[in-house]
């Protein structure tokens, strides 16, 4: 075991101390005893979900702290139009396939998922990393591979790589479904939707996300909206330090974009790889489940790049379908409502059977709430 294996187990140590949890849980409900209002806050991110539940902290929160969950699980901000093209594009001949895990149940407005596409002969693979797409390209030169990028600007940069490497070795089987979303303007559309009903009144910021964005395209929430918003790591003690200033804020008639996890992520972000992801893609409007086309908030293949676009490449569109009939994914990626109140949930929908994403994706707001509400 190494150094840095060593200060990382202590570092995970620490941030899961129950003794520090509890002081910090402590300070968190003096600060908004002392505010006298209860807040909502909603996290936007499958990470923060799954620890939140996972740990238990969710019922820990003081009286008047409530969590809300948000469009943070990208395979569940997928839209119903997108899984029916991935459906089509698995069933055409001679390609392969190559997505992450999740997206294999993922249903289609007819209830079919790749999984189905796959009993009936498609050739899909799981792949673990996108460069493994790559590869299966190189091994396959007779066979299209089209891989499926989902994901928000945390993978997107890693599948924009792909796609400079496969140009750069001139690898001319390999093309790309872009299907990625930008946060920002997704959480602009909840704040629009958020000044009448006010059920929202603060952001728990992704981690991840925040990682390679660094906090500027999120300092609009503050300065245009007027909402405390805090990025915060995925251990327990972070998570509740960042409720913490979350609750300060809101006591001190505050609004600011704060970063509460400085050890991962800084004001500008990882500029590295912001450029490739500039140079593979560029903005272009997207529909996101749940909340529509989203102006400005999703990922496109650039020209320069058009041959290992996989929309081009095998002359297919994204076409509009009817949503999943009965599912309720939706409401609670918008956080309208909690998984439990959806009819479907842990009666027809399950994470064995399941009827929408939510439940599907190990990030989903229904599967998390399911695996873990024994905690509640």
């Amino acid at each position: 075991m190494n150094l840095h294996t060593n200060l990382q187990d202590s570092l995970h140590d620490t941030l899961h101390d129950r003794k520090m949890c509890s002081a910090l849980l402590d300070k968190l409900k003096r600060s908004i005893d002392e505010y006298g209002k209860p807040i909502r806050f909603m996290e936007v991110c499958g990470t923060h979900t799954v620890s939140i539940f996972q740990s238990g902290l969710r019922t820990l929160l003081p009286e008047g702290f409530t969590h809300l969950s948000g469009p943070g699980c990208p395979v569940c901000v997928t839209h119903d139009s997108e899984v029916a093209t991935f459906l089509r594009l698995a069933e055409k001949e001679n390609v392969i396939l190559a997505t992450f895990g999740d997206l294999i149940r993922v249903p289609a407005p007819d209830g079919r998922s790749l999984k189905h596409s796959m009993a009936n002969g498609a050739n899909v693979q799981i792949v673990y990393s996108p460069m493994d797409a790559v590869k299966l390209a190189l091994d396959n030169p007779q066979k299209e591979v089209v891989f499926l990028g989902v994901g928000f600007e945390t993978t997107a940069p890693t599948i924009a790589a792909t796609i400079m490497a496969a140009k750069s070795k001139n690898i001319k089987n390999y093309s790309v479904f872009c299907c990625h979303k930008l946060v920002p303007p997704a959480l602009a559309v909840l704040l629009d939707n958020n000044i009448n009903d006010r059920y929202i009144d603060a952001f728990l910021l992704p981690g991840h996300v925040s990682l390679v964005t660094g906090l500027v395209p999120f300092e609009f929430i503050a300065k245009d909206y007027r909402y405390p918003a805090v990025v915060a790591g995925f251990e327990p003690a972070e998570i509740i330090h960042a409720l913490y200033l979350i609750s300060e804020q809101k006591r001190q008639g505050k609004a600011l974009v704060e970063n509460a996890y400085t050890r991962a992520v800084s004001y500008e972000g990882n500029v590295t790889a912001k450029n490739i992801l500039n140079t593979v893609f560029e903005v272009c409007d997207t529909k996101w489940r749940g909340l529509g086309e989203i102006p400005q908030s999703g990922l496109k293949i650039k020209k320069d790049f058009a041959d290992f676009d996989a929309l081009i490449k095998h002359d297919e569109q994204v076409v509009p379908t009817k949503p999943l009939a009965g599912c309720k994914c939706g409401e609670v990626l918008q956080g309208k409502i909690t998984p439990a109140q959806c009819p479907l949930f842990a009666k027809v929908c399950t994470p064995q059977n399941p009827t929408g994403p939510c439940m599907v994706s190990t990030e989903g707001s229904c599967a998390a709430w399911y695996n873990y509400q024994g905690l509640e």
